[in-house]
């Protein structure tokens, strides 16, 4: 071989061991990369090998034991624990290579595993009270608008909730808001348990009467993002994004006069649905470092799942949970649903929003039949501020922005047409970031296209751009939903309808012109309530024969306490310096405390009624007519269904006394988890061979998937209305489907009395031999009726 072959040779050689080496080190690098899982051992068992009970340092000793059994070292297994869960279930977080979970998940006494994900958790982002029944003198906004009327005593027999804890996940509390002074309140109630932590810029005096607990766990958004930027939020339970501080005042605020939003809209009374109800904060989502947090804020399952462990032993009694997956996953797999199991426990209701991915079908989150599922729609208030085009028509939009034009016709500009060189006619329609130019943009009012960045974001754009003015028009899916927001500049939003009038009027004219009226509040609008177009739909993709979302509540443009450290929009200061008290949000993060303040008087009223039995009695009395008497619409203004109402609008006057309620216990979920093929969240139980299917969950709703000629589920009813009582069924079945109930009638003598019935669906045969017959869901409802109560419940079907 010669010298140039040699070294051929050589470097060929050379190349090969480099590529395995390389390999190898790729490999090595995945094996010992580390990542967060959670292990679930299930539930505790309660007693040491002395038959004592064990103690909290035992439990987390036990922990230890298992990651000394993959740890090589005594000091790695303690270093990587993130979080020992000793109080409603038996488990942990810890730093883990996938290859150690792998062995952790093959012991027997591991009920299962998860990988925390960073992107896997969000928070879903006034009139409403009264619109929903819960009026008094004293009480919200400005109107005598009574939708729904509410019984003049239920918040007093409820003592407005006074005893009551509600425990909130979220991101934090602004303590010093006036709707959380504890003025005129009474003792903290002797059952709670938990402690007031403290932080920077938040000490034990912010806790009170009022705000009697709070804690905050970043565990591990700090393993994934590194140790938190103090600049960003407050490694305290104070709240720096504002989100937190609007649900918690929602839920449980005190009555506050002469509150409004930026620029005065909305003013009034504010007040929380169960104003002298407790609360208790557990901070668990945070600012995403180096983004805005107009963008969103993360939230991390470990985090979640040792705030929900505290609560149930803090001593809460339900949980408010704006808070969801951006995707359906599984219950194993979902922090909140394990969480809120356990809390079901103990009788905990745990009330979850249904997200903001509507209005397309299977979006929503928190499927899980032991957790409340709230949907999100209108109130009968809008802001409106017309757009006046050269032409003289007049488009009518919405806003809750201050600032104001010159009364006079300003140049009007498509957003699309106003490109940068280099960027394409679609996202400038959009308005997303450096897409304008400002040669073209300057002094123009500019109409942009709703979608991809957020609605205050396309706002900056426009104005950065030197644009005087901004009008946002909904896409096609939004329909007619606008939600309102305080803008940087003169700005109103349009439905999808209006917004195309003003598109057809810039491309008829040469030199199109507009101006944007000063927007004023009107109140009692029609129709409403309807269904917001961003509230998740059904059907469950997880468990399609559970029929979510359970109800629908205020969740379009409403207003709450604010935190002081944020600004309305949500940019930081340096591009928004307003700070507010008050601020409108929209979001089904909005309609999740209105029902949990619900849930709050509810538990007051009924303190021996389960949770089962007070989501029954939200479904059962729900309503299913605007206030024009006709069907609850949707985004697009024709009739909405269960997929996007649940049961219907949630009327907390009439679920005081709902009659009847279908009740269900800890043991039946744990059967829903072995007909889910999950078994071991609980080693005192035994899944039977044959689980229950989910259609015979003793649910207030029937969902029957793929429907294969005839049915029969079974239903128990207990009774808590009169003592003597004679009820009648009654259905409006889905179309070409048949309901019958056996027996139709039940008698019941005495309260508390249980009556079970059966419920058989069938298809009609002309519907099966109707090849052409459509696979999609049909709806339709089922009551009992006894002359003073109207026991519903929502049917949805589809064939197979």
């Amino acid at each position: 071989m010669d010298k140039n072959g040699a070294t051929l040779q050589f470097y060929h050689f050379l190349s090969i061991f480099i590529i395995i080496n390389l390999s190898f080190s790729y490999c090595k690098a995945i094996e010992d990369h580390k990542e967060v899982y959670v292990v679930n051992l299930g539930e505790h068992s309660n007693n040491n090998i002395n038959g004592v009970a064990k103690t909290l340092s035992e439990i987390e000793e036990n922990h230890h034991s298992y990651l000394l059994s993959v740890k090589e070292t005594e000091e790695d297994a303690k270093a990587s624990l993130l979080y020992s869960y000793k109080h409603s279930f038996n488990g942990f977080a810890a730093l883990l290579t996938p290859q150690q979970a792998s062995k952790l998940s093959e012991m027997e006494e591991v009920v299962w595993i998860s990988k925390s994900e960073p992107d896997k958790y969000t928070m879903h982002t006034t009139r409403s009270w009264e619109f929903s029944g819960l009026e008094e003198n004293e009480r919200i906004v400005n109107s005598n608008n009574h939708f729904g009327h509410m019984p003049a005593d239920l918040l007093s027999k409820a003592r407005y909730g006074e005893q009551v804890i509600v425990g909130l996940l979220d991101s934090g509390v602004w303590p010093e808001s006036e709707s959380f002074s504890d003025k005129g309140m009474g003792p903290i109630p002797k059952s709670w348990k938990g402690i007031c932590q403290t932080g920077p810029d938040f000490n034990s005096s912010h806790c009170n009467r009022k705000l009697i607990g709070a804690r905050y766990y970043l565990k591990g958004f700090e393993q994934y993002y590194g140790r938190l930027n103090t600049s960003e939020d407050y490694r305290s339970p104070r709240d720096k994004d504002g989100h937190g501080t609007h649900t918690a005042s929602t839920v449980a605020g005190r009555t506050v006069h002469g509150a409004s939003a930026l620029g005065g809209f909305a003013n009034g009374t504010a007040s929380g649905g169960a104003p002298l109800a407790r609360l208790a904060i557990y901070k668990v989502c945070w600012a995403i470092p180096g983004k805005q947090k107009a963008v969103g804020n993360t939230c991390f399952m470990e985090d979640m799942l040792a705030a929900m462990d505290d609560a149930i032993a803090d001593g809460v009694h339900l949980m408010s949970i704006s808070i969801g997956t951006t995707k359906p996953v599984n219950y194993s797999d979902d922090g909140i649903a394990i969480g809120a199991l356990h809390a079901a426990k103990k009788n905990i209701t745990v009330v979850c929003s249904a997200g903001n991915s509507g209005p397309g079908p299977g979006t929503l989150s928190n499927p899980a039949p032991w957790i409340l599922t709230v949907g999100a729609s209108s109130v009968d208030r809008e802001f409106r501020a017309p757009v006046v085009l050269g032409n003289g028509q007049r488009i009518m939009g919405e806003t809750v922005t201050p600032s104001k034009l010159r009364r006079k016709l300003y140049p009007l500009a498509y957003a699309a047409d106003l490109a940068k060189p280099g960027v394409s006619r679609t996202n400038a329609s959009l308005c997303l970031e450096n897409s304008l130019s400002p040669e073209k943009a300057k002094g123009k009012i500019i109409l942009c296209n709703r979608g991809n960045n957020s609605r205050v974001g396309k706002g900056k754009v426009v104005k950065q751009a030197g644009g005087v003015g901004y009008i946002l028009g909904n896409d096609k899916a939004s329909g007619g939903e606008v939600p309102c927001d305080a803008h940087f500049l003169p700005a109103t939003a349009l439905t999808y309808n209006n917004a195309m009038k003003v598109l057809k009027y810039i491309m008829s004219t040469k030199n199109p012109r507009a101006y944007i009226m000063p927007a004023r509040t009107v109140l009692h609008t029609k129709p409403a309530p309807s269904v917001a177009g961003f509230s998740s739909r059904g059907p469950n993709v997880i468990e399609p024969n559970i029929l979510k979302p359970d109800i629908t509540a205020p969740g379009l443009n409403i207003l709450a306490a604010w935190s002081g450290g944020d600004s309305p929009s949500k940019f930081s200061s340096d591009i928004d310096p307003r700070i507010v008290k008050y601020n409108i949000l929209s979001g089904t993060s909005m309609s999740c405390p209105h029902v949990a303040a619900a849930v709050a008087l509810l538990k007051a009223i009924h303190p021996t009624w389960s949770s089962a039995a007070i989501r029954s009695a939200l479904m059962t009395t729900a309503g299913l007519t605007n206030n024009m008497g006709e069907g609850l619409s949707d985004e697009t203004g024709g009739l909405a269904n269960s997929f996007s109402y649940g049961a219907g609008y949630f009327r907390p006057a009439k679920a005081a006394d709902p009659g009847l309620v279908y009740d269900a216990s800890y043991v039946d979920y744990l059967l829903h988890f072995c007909n889910s093929g999950l078994q071991g969240a609980d080693k005192s139980f035994k899944c039977p061979p044959n689980a229950p299917s989910a259609m015979e969950l003793n649910y207030p709703s029937l969902s029957i998937s793929k429907l294969v000629k005839t049915i029969t589920v079974k239903r128990t009813v207990t009774n808590v209305g009169n003592a003597k009582s004679v009820y009648f069924f009654e259905s409006k079945p889905p179309l070409g489907i048949s309901v019958e109930a056996s027996p139709s009638l039940l008698s019941f003598t005495h309260v508390g009395q249980k009556k079970s019935f059966t419920l058989t669906v069938k298809a009609r045969s002309e519907l099966l031999e109707n090849k052409n017959s459509t696979k999609e869901y049909s709806f339709g409802w089922y009551s009992w009726l006894d002359g003073n109560h109207v026991v519903r419940s929502p049917i949805a079907v589809s064939l197979a």
